[in-house]
């Protein structure tokens, strides 16, 4: 039986349509090489290991270790942290939120924009080069 392999998603949107906000050529450099690498490491690490034909969920779970970190937990969690990404953005989307999340923002920060400055800024003091999910109602991760 072959090795089943985690496989490198396309983003789901042509690479061309975030314009002009992320461009072609950033996305394809971003998905084509990041999470391409991400995605080959990953599989080169868990190759003939029992994490082999798992989900990246559990490859993440399992290499997390209870906090004592193993090898493939970065290149797992770099590869769903991408997946997620790709999921996260569409053509024509971004803006204010409505309903009950734009409830619970306003409720907990004062306003959208309140929340955003500090998303933004507390983003750029903790990694330059990164970004947030904001997760709601998680009693554990």
């Amino acid at each position: 039986m072959a090795a089943k392999l985690i496989e490198l998603k396309p983003p789901p949107y042509p690479l061309d349509a975030l314009e002009p906000h992320m461009s072609r050529e950033t996305l394809e450099y971003h998905w084509g090489k990041h999470h391409r690498s991400y995605v080959d490491n990953l599989n080169k690490q868990i190759s003939g290991t029992q994490l082999n034909g798992l989900s990246l969920e559990h490859i993440i779970i399992a290499t997390y270790n209870k906090g004592d970190i193993l090898p493939a937990f970065n290149n797992a969690a770099q590869a769903w942290n991408h997946e997620f990404f790709w999921e996260s953005m569409k053509p024509g989307g971004g803006g204010k939120p409505t309903g009950e999340l734009l409830d619970l923002i306003e409720r907990d920060f004062g306003s959208f924009e309140k929340f955003a400055e500090e998303f933004r800024t507390d983003d750029l003091i903790t990694y330059q080069h990164s970004w947030r999910i904001l997760c709601h109602g998680m009693q554990s991760v």
